[in-house]
């Protein structure tokens, strides 16, 4: 298996290069769904694409029996240098390329078995609401193993380094507004003062008490009040709270805890406050089957030193949500040691180039383990 993924190696590493070099952002991945799907039809494969978004599913081979291999696609929106752009700093041009390199293996390898393969490029991840919309399109239906795979920073898992399921806490997104009445600055009590709301606001937040065993954070990540006239007390602001929890029940009460908050607030201020869900990111559901599968591709890809325990990490994924709404699958996520700094998310992400092939193995192996397991009848 080694031997043809050095073979691979150029293709891989143009693939990622592409991919790196030209990011869209959520909902807009357009020219990479169109680029992916040229690659691959060009190798012989057949591919399904979407009318109402972006993204694509690849199916090979046939059976009642499914496994999967999921992707996420969109790149950031940040200020790199100054600038503000598309920008993948979270891994997803590399999820793409292994994915992309996995599906090339296993042609290379020529297997055949019972059941079929289906490779998903989802778009909107950053959002937390892509895997919605490819359930809704009912892609996961028929799927009985779903398996992913997320680069890990330095942090958390040294270079060259794997482990076989990744349990991502909850997080939502909330967009609130203060809807008051701008006053002068000289007549202070004519109006409400959106930036004292918010401080407000800010202050109760902190207050926030849940059992202190499960881990959990709330906190404001933008305010904007006021305009270009310093002498006007802003009567209205816009504001964004993210919530994480590391398990669903902890983040349901995490978000009554808000609602009260804005609530309590408004009434003291005199002001009105609202707040709209943008996502609601599931906690990881992890199948022991599945990471079972996993961990025996490591051992075979690494070594077993290579190994590590499963990494509980306040960071989201919408991954999850496949299992949320589909309990028959059965699901876990690779988790990726590649000397990831300074960390995700971070302008200046950079990681080793050389764990794609790793990971291509991994994946590669644990679907070939799934599916002999099932050939051979050891499925639960």
């Amino acid at each position: 298996m080694k031997e043809i993924i050095q073979q691979l190696q150029p293709t891989i590493d143009s693939v990622f290069d592409y991919l790196h070099q030209n990011p869209e952002i959520s909902w807009q991945e357009y020219k990479t769904t169109a680029y992916i799907q040229k690659f691959l039809e060009e190798r012989g494969f057949t591919v399904q694409t979407f009318d109402d978004c972006p993204g694509l599913v690849v199916e090979v081979g046939t059976g009642d029996f499914c496994v999967a291999l999921r992707t996420d696609m969109d790149a950031l929106w940040q200020e790199v240098d100054g600038q503000f752009q598309a920008n993948h700093s979270c891994g997803h041009d590399a999820h793409m390329t292994m994915v992309m390199g996995t599906m090339l293996l296993l042609q290379k390898l020529n297997t055949s078995y019972k059941g079929k393969l289906k490779f998903i490029f989802q778009p909107a991840e950053e959002k937390g609401t892509g895997a919605l919309k490819l359930i809704e399109n009912k892609i996961v239906n028929d799927v009985d193993f779903l398996y992913g795979v997320h680069l890990r920073p330095i942090e958390e898992l040294a270079d060259g380094y794997a482990v076989p399921a990744l349990y991502h806490g909850a997080v939502a997104f909330l967009d609130g507004k203060i809807i008051g009445v701008d006053a002068h600055g000289a007549r202070p009590h004519l109006g409400q003062n959106a930036i004292e709301v918010g401080s407000s606001f800010i202050q109760a937040i902190k207050g926030i008490h849940l059992d202190p065993m499960i881990p959990y954070t709330a906190k404001m990540t933008k305010f904007h009040a006021g305009s270009d006239s310093g002498n006007i007390i802003p009567g209205n602001a816009n504001f964004n709270i993210d919530l994480r929890a590391q398990t669903n029940e902890v983040m349901k009460e995490l978000i009554e805890k808000i609602n009260e908050i804005a609530e309590s607030v408004a009434n003291l201020h005199g002001v009105t406050i609202t707040l709209e869900t943008k996502a609601n990111v599931a906690a990881a559901q992890v199948n022991e089957q599945a990471k079972h599968f996993m961990k025996k591709a490591i051992i075979d890809s690494l070594g077993e030193k290579r190994l590590k325990d499963p990494i509980i990490t306040p960071g989201g994924e919408d991954f999850h949500f496949y299992t949320l709404k589909n309990p028959h699958i059965k699901a876990t996520m690779l988790g990726l040691g590649c000397d990831l700094q300074p960390g995700l998310h971070h302008p200046k992400m950079t990681f080793n180039h050389s764990s794609l092939y790793s990971g291509i193995e991994i994946l590669a192996r644990t679907l070939i383990n799934t599916l002999e397991a099932f050939e051979k009848g050891e499925l639960s």
